[in-house]
């Protein structure tokens, strides 16, 4: 199941390596919707909307968490191509312990602030204790979360991209049994739903740890070698935390959006929820193909192999671009009867609204495609800190650009839709130009 990146074809290496990555979001994907379907079917429209609500807000923290496990993984998929053991069991442990501590920290704030957090999020008062009950019980599953992730990324960055998906699996089939035989069997209301993803992160998270420990025992750092060495401390503080912050910048800037979403009625609300679902699986296989390419690359610089890593360039974005091209026909084509999915057909307004911003935004999904194979080399070449900035670029410009169009009366909803594209294709600009200027990153 391990694979060496630094060898053998490299289009096929590439593909072989994304293919797990990828089944694993879109297994992930599909549980989300199973999850909400399930307590919207059994237990009504105000535990939807709690649950709902209360997925968004884990999804921003767990950014920040996932961010910092993102960009350990590039140290540790560097030292592996470097074949510096010693560097990569220093990698481990620092890292561990640093993630551990800012994860433990993060629950405590939850804890300590629930409420705060709530009222914040302006919760309705008639799901506000729905959604309390279910913040609270599921943020004792955090950790795990951090278990699976951290393990998912080390395996990944070593070459074994199928162990993670295997836990996955595993962990969104008894997530999905225990949500039926909580909500339905035990009648347990939101509670029982929150119990059900927490046994489930349990058994993924410890499962893929006790996997590394008796699969990988290289990896496994000495008694002593349990010292704290300055310099890898810094370089995992350094890549975690840009990632980190990368990630926490891509929630926020979204958020922004959704305020500005808001504002113009429920129609309009209605149908941006409707694409952002299908928008979800549009590009994730693109974004995983994205953070495949970033392993490839980190282990091929980390191996001193320039000539590899430029024909993974130029492999991975004929690639990426005919996905994304295909992709962007499909949804232009389809996309009145994609939104239907989500859309009772005589909801026409709804229906129109969403079709107008998938046929604008999908048309150029190569944009986002390009920026997620960005994102990879920057990180694979140890500049995290430009991955950063091509981020802040992208959503700058497009919060930027919304919020300056929006309000004009002959443009309206129409600029959101467009600041999209445009922000991608100006992030995508500014990389490609520091590619050149860098002479491919080798200087």
């Amino acid at each position: 199941m391990k694979k060496d990146l630094t060898q053998g074809n490299v289009t096929k290496t590439m593909l072989l390596f994304a293919c797990p990555m990828i089944l694993g979001n879109l297994l992930q994907q599909f549980y989300n919707i199973a999850d909400a379907w399930i307590v919207g079917k059994f237990l009504g429209p105000d535990a939807l909307a709690a649950v709902g609500s209360a997925y968004s807000l884990m999804t921003f923290l767990t950014s920040v968490m996932i961010g910092l496990c993102m960009g350990s993984g590039t140290v540790f998929s560097v030292c592996f191509g470097k074949k510096e053991k010693q560097q990569l069991k220093n990698s481990i442990l620092t890292s561990f312990g640093f993630i551990a501590a800012v994860t433990i920290l993060m629950n405590l704030l939850v804890f300590a602030g629930i409420d705060f957090i709530l009222y914040l999020l302006r919760v309705p008062s008639d799901i506000y204790e729905l959604m309390r009950e279910y913040v609270w019980i599921i943020f004792y599953g955090i950790f795990f979360v951090f278990l699976y992730n951290y393990f998912a990324f080390l395996l990944r960055a070593i070459g074994n991209s199928v162990a993670p998906l295997f836990f996955l699996g595993i962990s969104v089939l008894f997530n999905i049994f225990l949500d039926f035989l909580f909500v339905v069997v035990f009648e347990q209301g939101v509670g029982g739903a929150a119990l059900a993803t927490i046994i489930a992160q349990a058994i993924s998270g410890i499962g893929i740890g006790i996997y590394v420990y008796l699969k990988e025992p290289a990896l496994r750092p000495k008694r002593k070698e349990f010292k704290i060495n300055r310099k890898t401390t810094i370089e995992v503080i350094r890549h975690s935390a840009a990632a980190c912050v990368q990630q926490s910048v891509m929630n926020f800037g979204i958020l922004m959006i959704q305020g500005l979403v808001n504002s113009f009625g429920a129609a309009v609300m209605a149908a941006f929820a409707a694409v952002v679902k299908i928008d979800s699986f549009a590009y994730m296989p693109a974004q995983e193909f994205g953070n495949a390419f970033s392993l490839f690359i980190s282990q091929n610089y980390g191996g001193g192999k320039p000539e590899r890593v430029r024909e993974g360039i130029r492999k991975a974005v004929k690639i990426s671009l005919l996905f994304c091209l295909s992709v962007s026909a499909v949804i232009f084509v389809a996309a009145p009867y994609l939104i239907q999915i989500f859309v009772d057909s005589t909801e026409t307004e709804i229906i129109r609204t969403g079709v107008e911003y998938l046929r604008i935004e999908g048309s150029f999904y190569c944009g986002i495609g390009i920026l997620f194979l960005l994102y990879g080399y920057y990180r694979g070449i140890e500049k995290p800190e430009m991955s950063l900035l091509l981020t802040i670029i992208s959503l700058g410009t497009r919060v930027l650009l919304a919020y300056l169009l929006a309000p004009v009366s002959s443009i309206g909803v129409l600029g959101i839709w467009w600041a999209i594209p445009i922000g991608w294709f100006l992030a995508d600009l500014t990389g490609i130009l520091c590619i050149r200027k860098m002479r491919a990153g080798f200087r």
